[in-house]
């Protein structure tokens, strides 16, 4: 679980309660986004009382002196590397350094680092499993009920739950950014998957890209004529074979062809949806042959190009100006950096680094806020059995003490083996004990020794190191 931190028993400084990696957010007094500042600059500008915390994570203060008419703002650049598990999110601005030869040169400097990693694969495993309860309960019922068509009509631009979550997380995100930092421009890294050739594993062109694999045929012609009507996990021949999914589709595996085995009954039907290489776990030499003919699934590929131009169309809509580059101009601008390969890094090198004129990244910050969606709670009004029956109602109630579970808070815990000061999200009970998640385990701790930090939004904030190459340049 990701936890917004800790802390131990000595007292904290003003900065040191929050959750952020490189610069920091600042806010005028009329909470207009200025340039943000490096942490001890913070830690300063709060020990003499100039300013307030506004938010934790990330975390922001707000100036108490001035507004954003008396203040300097250049603005930054906001960068994107889109991805189907996590989003890397870059700030940076640009200034005109001297080069060795005495010439002036725009140079990229990385202001903040943050990792968005998505709820995707969980959202999607919470719809399979309410679509088997209702099968379940429409199927076991004696009372006939007439299946729902799957030819229903979809609004122009829908798109199924677990990949919208893609979508709206990070806009959400970019639109928090855009609120506290002044952004004058958004960079995208735009890329389109060719799922038809990765499928194959090679480039395909010509009549056989447009017709596939199957062309002529179906899975199973196509398979008893690829695999020689034999069994492929006991190698019997001459008896019924039925196509099994290698990877259990009820453990995520796709219908690819080359997920698809065949396999005689026994074997069908001893597998289930065990894992292959547990069923296999005695005969290595079949498990390799199986295995070499497996390939990742395009799940993510397919997410990726049913998301790109929303996610273009949504981030348009914030306001400031939007930049699709394509993924090789990053690959590109990284490797010429000698950079590792991370969302965050990527997002870092989106855009145009004009390479040919002197141009280059000279900042990298050395920690990435990591953002986990979380999402806020379930809706059910009850808990099912593993049938999807109603086993017990639960309470409506979320609020308990003054506490919601996911809130930020601190606990100071004055005796005991927890004594210290610790921070984290806190989930709730109605005796009061309340629960802090820490990233040494879970502590209890009363609501009387809680402080409300910031109210829970759904995400949970952490960092954490970015790796850095020796010849990688600069990093803060």
């Amino acid at each position: 679980m990701v936890t917004a931190g800790t802390g131990s028993g000595d007292a904290p400084s003003s900065y040191s309660g929050g959750v952020g990696a490189g610069r920091v957010f600042v806010l005028a007094r009329d909470r207009q986004p200025l340039m943000p500042c490096h942490p001890a600059r913070a830690r300063e500008l709060l020990d003499k009382g100039r300013a307030v915390v506004h938010r934790q994570a990330p975390f922001t203060i707000r100036l108490k002196d001035r507004t954003s008419v008396d203040s300097e703002v250049d603005g930054v650049q906001l960068r994107i590397d889109p991805g189907s598990k996590a989003t890397g999110i870059a700030l940076t601005d640009e200034k005109k350094e001297s080069s060795h030869r005495g010439e002036s040169v725009l140079v990229r400097r990385g202001l903040m680092s943050a990792e968005l990693r998505h709820r995707g694969g969980q959202i999607s495993r919470c719809m399979k499993q309410r679509a088997g309860y209702r099968h379940r309960r429409r199927s076991a019922n004696l009372r006939h009920r007439a299946a729902r068509s799957d030819n229903r009509a979809r609004p122009e631009g829908w798109l199924v739950p677990s990949v919208r979550h893609r979508v709206d997380t990070t806009v959400s995100l970019v639109n928090r950014f855009c609120r506290y930092a002044p952004v004058t421009e958004v960079h995208v890294e735009s890329v389109a998957f060719d799922s038809h050739s990765m499928s194959v594993g090679r480039q395909l062109r010509g009549v056989e890209y447009r017709d596939g694999a199957l062309a002529g045929t179906d899975v199973r012609a196509h398979l008893l004529a690829a695999r020689g009507k034999v069994c492929g996990y006991c190698g019997a021949t001459g008896v019924p074979l039925n196509i099994d999914h290698i990877h259990p589709v009820s453990r995520g595996g796709s219908s690819r062809l080359s997920n698809l085995e065949l396999a005689c009954v026994p074997c069908n039907q001893a597998k289930g949806s065990t894992p292959v290489t547990r069923f296999l776990a005695d005969r290595p030499g079949r498990l390799a042959k199986i295995l070499a003919q497996t390939r990742t699934p395009l799940r993510d590929a397919a997410a990726m190009n049913s998301t790109r131009v929303q996610l273009l169309e949504a981030l348009g809509a914030l306001g400031p100006p939007v930049h699709a580059w394509p993924g090789g101009r990053t690959h590109r601008n990284r490797m010429a950096m000698a950079l590792e390969k991370t969302h965050t890094i990527d997002a870092l090198a989106v855009g145009d680094l004009d390479r040919e004129n002197g141009g280059k990244i000279v900042r990298v910050p050395a920690r990435v806020l990591i953002v986990k969606a979380t999402g806020r709670g379930s809706y059910a009004r009850t808990t099912p059995d593993r049938f999807g029956f109603p086993r017990l109602r639960r309470a409506r109630i979320k609020q308990h003490f003054g506490y919601v579970t996911g809130d930020l808070v601190r606990a100071t815990v004055p005796t005991g083996t927890w004594a210290g000061i610790w921070r984290g999200r806190v989930s709730v009970r109605a005796r009061g004990q309340h629960s802090i998640t820490t990233p040494t385990g879970r502590i209890n701790v009363s609501h009387r020794n809680l402080r409300l930090l910031q109210r829970g939004d759904g995400y949970a904030y952490d960092t954490r190191r970015e790796p850095l190459s020796p010849a990688s340049g600069k990093s803060g």
